[in-house]
């Protein structure tokens, strides 16, 4: 009877240990909170619709290579703009921004994207000289230019990042000095003053979130 009644506990313990442990680690995997999602809902059917999501793109990059949304395929990226012979606020931004590219460096599903709102001024040539004057040596932060409607265009209906209205043409121009976040499946998921100190440090804190969001996921998809 001793033997038989180690043998029924054994049965018990064993699947109740497990069950404890998984739910432990599943605790342990789930993010503290998760990020909210920000602009207008776009319809995609009858009755269904999808957050707001960054349209395609294509820009070129400061190592003269075009860079569209299969670039940033299953990646988190920091997106602003900007402009290299502006001399109030873009130091400040890019400043703050080596921050995070030095947090996350090595990182193959991060990246920056700086674009430009002067492409006349600011050509291949001028933007890998201001990459290197931020010390940039991989291509995780990229700085781009294209056509100025293109580039204001996307930062308007697409980044929600001004909120002027115009066609990025003659004497149009774009001056914010906010960050957005993006995930993997396009979504914006937040804005972050990039002249401010403590929003860098909570930008950087949010995509280690995000991160965690998507690792979640995909062990629970598991």
């Amino acid at each position: 009877m001793k033997g038989k009644f180690n043998y029924y506990w054994l049965l018990i313990l064993i699947p109740a240990i497990f069950i404890g442990w998984y739910l432990l680690r599943a605790k342990e995997d789930k993010p503290l909170r998760y990020l909210a999602y920000y602009g207008p809902k776009h319809a995609l059917k009858l009755n269904d619709t999808t957050y707001h999501f960054i349209p395609d793109f294509e820009f070129t990059d400061q190592f003269n290579e075009k860079v569209t949304q299969e670039t940033v395929k299953n990646k988190i990226y920091v997106t602003e703009y900007f402009f290299t012979t502006c001399q109030s606020i873009c130091p400040i931004m890019n400043k703050n921004l080596e921050r995070v590219y030095k947090e996350f460096k090595g990182d193959p599903a991060f990246l920056i994207l700086s674009h430009t709102v002067d492409p006349e001024e600011d050509s291949v040539s001028v933007m890998i000289e201001y990459a290197k004057k931020h010390g940039v040596t991989n291509k995780q932060w990229l700085f781009l230019t294209g056509s100025k409607p293109a580039l204001y265009g996307l930062a308007r209906k697409g980044y929600l990042l001004d909120t002027e209205e115009g066609k990025g043409e003659g004497d149009d121009f774009i001056h914010t000095q906010n960050f957005a976040l993006i995930d993997k499946d396009k979504h914006i998921r937040g804005f972050y003053d990039g002249t401010d100190s403590l929003e860098i440090t909570r930008l950087i804190q949010e995509i280690k979130l995000l991160k965690k969001e998507y690792e979640h996921k995909e062990n629970t998809a598991n």
